[in-house]
């Protein structure tokens, strides 16, 4: 889920899967388990990941996109492209932050690229931009 969480603009190619290697990236998912550490996965009828959603906290020694502080968990999302635009990432999206908020977190931070339509669903759960980096967006909800 993580590669298919690779925002890409429709028309160009996929990147290779070697892209998942990328420090900033790898770092999404390397050692999944730590404290903080909570996700959501969205399977078929025949028990099949379609989709996952995902937090976990970062700090200034392991920083990655849409970092903001050590006590905001930082959202990772994807859904396979069969399954975009049929309300599953609304439902997904929705879960993570009633579990994380009810987990005691203030907020949950993301980064995403403006060109991305999950920007609107983003927007539509009141997460705000409050920085860029690169091309993306940094975003922040506050519960």
């Amino acid at each position: 889920m993580l590669y298919q969480a690779i925002y890409i603009p429709e028309g160009q190619p996929r990147p290779s899967r070697d892209i998942l290697n990328e420090p900033h990236i790898e770092k999404s998912l390397k050692g999944w388990g730590r404290n903080g550490d909570t996700a959501i996965i969205a399977e078929d009828n025949d028990h099949h990941p379609i989709g996952a959603v995902w937090v976990r906290l970062f700090d200034e020694s392991n920083k990655t996109y849409g970092y903001i502080d050590s006590q905001t968990p930082l959202l990772g999302m994807a859904l396979m492209p069969e399954f975009r635009g049929k309300g599953i990432g609304t439902v997904l999206l929705g879960e993570i932050l009633r579990i994380t908020k009810e987990s005691g977190y203030k907020g949950i931070s993301l980064s995403v690229d403006p060109n991305n339509p999950a920007l609107q669903l983003y927007k539509r759960f009141g997460f705000k931009k409050i920085g860029v980096d690169g091309t993306s967006w940094d975003m922040l909800v506050t519960f």
